[in-house]
């Protein structure tokens, strides 16, 4: 999606692909170099900021609150279903369903979701009202 700003359109798509290689990078270095309780629960909210971007990455006209309640609506989702034993299953036998699904309910997860959802919500809110460098065409992209 492109948004008219006083510096001209402003590219969605790539800037949300950023920030979701963003948050995969900071997610896994602060895995590697936090204690436990900081690397999960700092773990469970750029999980759901990789979520929003991903969100916006697909539907870039989705506004802030429309895509941060949809990040949270899905890692809510895949919390409690934690508690059918499906994902701690497929987690034993995969690594990425172990860092897609996890494997244990935890319900303080439930609120570091939410705050993951409340910080990119308001990431995505600036980034909407500001002006950026203009978008290449799709008659320049030939």
């Amino acid at each position: 999606m492109m948004r008219r700003g006083s510096g001209g359109p402003v590219c969605t798509r790539p800037a949300a692909a950023a920030a979701a290689i963003v948050a995969v990078v900071v997610g896994l270095g602060i895995r590697a170099m936090a204690p436990g309780s900081v690397a999960k629960y700092a773990g469970d909210a750029l999980y759901t900021v990789l979520i929003l971007a991903l969100v916006v990455l697909v539907a870039p006209r989705s506004r802030p609150l429309a895509a941060a309640g949809a990040a949270l609506a899905f890692s809510w989702a895949v919390e409690f279903l934690q508690l059918t034993g499906a994902p701690a299953e497929l987690s034993g036998r995969s690594v990425v369903a172990r860092l897609v699904l996890g494997s244990t309910f935890n319900p303080p997860d439930l609120l570091w979701y939410a705050v993951g959802a409340v910080v990119g919500g308001l990431a995505h809110a600036s980034f909407a009202r500001r002006p950026g460098p203009p978008c290449p065409s799709a008659s320049a992209r030939g």
